[in-house]
């Protein structure tokens, strides 16, 4: 991911975050920036890595030193 394209999502924010401002209540300003900025991450880390796999069940890469076979 390029400055340019990180830039461009978080500016996709910026309107939210600035909307906070007009609450009067601190929770309900925490938890909606929270949210924001979970939403945020999720999508940087997407684009990062590729859209994350929705199965749980999904195989995660083995370490092969961290083997207690013997």
């Amino acid at each position: 991911m390029t400055k340019a394209e990180y830039l461009e999502i978080a500016a996709k924010r910026y309107d939210e975050l600035q909307a906070l401002n007009k609450l009067d209540n601190f929770y309900d300003y925490e938890k909606q920036f929270v949210s924001i900025l979970h939403n945020l991450g999720r999508e940087v880390l997407e684009k990062n890595l590729g859209t994350l796999s929705k199965d749980k069940r999904k195989k995660k890469p083995h370490d092969a030193g961290s083997c207690n076979h013997q």
